[in-house]
């Protein structure tokens, strides 16, 4: 992949928009994936219950830090 703004990193970070961890793992860091994968999905799905019904704060919040992980990420070639 190029640098920020790049094409790859667009498409990376609609992948993040689509599911969260989506664009790292096009971008090859599978652990950062793994990490977003995990923890956002597990926030949405105690969202869901009425009892932890806050946690769609935090499982916003690591959306969106995905999208723009995903989005500013630059290769340390």
């Amino acid at each position: 992949m190029a640098g920020q703004g790049s094409g790859g990193n667009v498409l990376a970070a609609i992948g993040s928009f689509l599911i969260p961890g989506l664009g790292q793992l096009v971008q090859g860091r599978l652990l950062a994936a793994f990490f977003f994968f995990i923890l956002t999905y597990t926030c949405y799905a105690l969202a869901a219950t009425v009892i932890l019904f806050i946690m769609w704060v935090p499982a916003i919040i690591l959306h969106l830090w995905s999208i723009i992980s995903a989005a500013r990420f630059t290769p340390y070639d």
